[in-house]
């Protein structure tokens, strides 16, 4: 196998839509790969035909885009799996590959995704970076391929300094592409009765939720903490976990050692968050650290209030006393008070709720987020082909010139 093979590029009008590989270690339910989903399903074919590569296993959403579009899985057998990359670049190439996306940051699919495609000579290679510091960084052999790496991909603009600043990624690479959501999908809409009945729950029960996975960034341990709070202003108010992950048997064992175990539903993975989001009052995220996270722009759609730690690019969602509350990281105290706050005021959540729609509809829609990356993919295509066939051209003149002087 040659070490690297440069394609003849053609220019965009003389060719159709870019084959553009999505390269990812699985699909569970999450974040990004709930956006990654949407995504695929709404790009533009005559732009970019999408496909899936999960170097590990497909997982539950990957089961999802299989039915949907090409997907592949099984190229990476473990951590030190060196024969993934010849197995990738087979893959690339057999399946001419215009465009590369490795999503998540760090680790496996960001270091083999980027340096695959640079070996198979695809045009166009991009890291989606969705997180914000720990657990996941961007790792010195990451770093070392930033040469070969188009555009490093933010989504909002304190995440793409942070990735310059905290990072090590080229500032004059990154482009901002901010998350976005389905506003037709998340909307607001009257509490279910068949979900009221199914949890147990009165029309009038004050809920507050969370959604995300239970993981340890996520600190859903403060969320219990916050639970325990609020229950103690108001005795009838109940909480929704929704999420699932290698945390769910210490936090439920936490929430019993609380005395939380009637106040309490840890509903696991879900297919219907929408639904879901109609029986909450108030959303809560209690996270160390994010970046965009989808599940604030489901609930703020959905015309909840939100009250959130002010770290990473929440403040850019979340404006404090408009949208929601922002608190310091890690102050059940503080977030307890604004939940209880907004519990009790059903008229100023409302407003607020209404406000984080009108938010989300302005600055974050899913259909931003399908354009920026259509036209960062073909842009990048599209200077590299311009700047080829400028070559050639050069080179054409050159070589007759040098033939007229020959002859003469």
């Amino acid at each position: 196998m040659p070490l690297f093979r440069r394609q003849d590029l053609m220019l965009p009008d003389d060719r159709g839509p870019l084959r553009t590989m999505f390269v990812i270690t699985s699909m569970p339910v999450g974040g990004a790969e709930t956006l990654l989903v949407e995504l695929i399903r709404r790009l533009d074919r005559s732009r970019l035909l999408p496909e899936l590569c999960c170097l590990k296993f497909l997982g539950p959403l990957g089961e999802v885009l299989a039915e949907e579009v090409p997907a592949y899985m099984g190229l990476l057998g473990g951590k030190y799996d060196v024969a993934v990359l010849p197995r990738l670049v087979r893959l690339l190439r057999r399946r001419r590959v215009d465009a590369v996306v490795t999503v998540g940051t760090g680790g496996d699919k960001m270091f083999w995704g980027r340096l695959a495609a640079w070996w198979a000579g695809v045009p166009a290679i991009c890291s989606a970076l969705h997180s914000t510091g720990l657990p996941d960084h961007v790792e010195w052999p990451n770093r070392l391929l930033a040469p070969i790496t188009d555009a490093f991909i933010a989504v909002a603009e304190p995440h793409g300094r942070y990735l310059a600043e905290q990072e090590g990624c080229p500032s004059h690479k990154i482009r901002v592409i901010p998350n976005g959501v389905d506003v037709e999908q998340f909307h607001p809409r009257w509490r279910s009765a068949e979900l009221l009945a199914e949890l147990g729950l009165a029309p009038d029960t004050p809920v507050v939720g969370i959604v995300a996975a239970l993981r340890p960034e996520k600190n859903h341990e403060l969320f219990l903490q916050v639970a325990a709070r609020v229950r103690r202003r108001i005795p009838r108010a109940r909480f929704l976990v929704i999420g699932d992950g290698r945390r769910r048997e210490p936090l439920v064992a936490m929430a019993r050692q609380s005395s939380l175990d009637e106040a309490v539903r840890f509903l696991g993975s879900r297919s219907d968050v929408a639904d879901l989001l109609s029986l909450i009052d108030v959303f809560v995220l209690t996270s160390h650290m994010e970046a965009n996270p989808i599940s604030i722009l489901e609930a703020m759609a959905s015309e909840k209030p939100v009250v959130a730690p002010r770290v990473g690019s929440i403040p850019e969602a979340v404006i404090d006393g408009r949208t929601g509350y922002l608190a310091e990281s890690g102050n059940a105290e503080e977030i307890a008070a604004r939940v209880a706050a907004l519990l009790s005021d059903r008229e100023a959540a409302a407003a607020m709720g209404r406000a984080g729609r009108e938010q989300v509809i302005a600055r974050w829609s899913i259909e931003r987020t399908v354009e920026g990356y259509q036209d960062l993919i073909a842009g990048i295509y599209a200077a590299k082909a311009t700047r080829q066939a400028q070559r050639r051209s050069a080179n054409s003149a050159a070589k007759r010139r040098s033939a007229t002087l020959d002859r003469s």
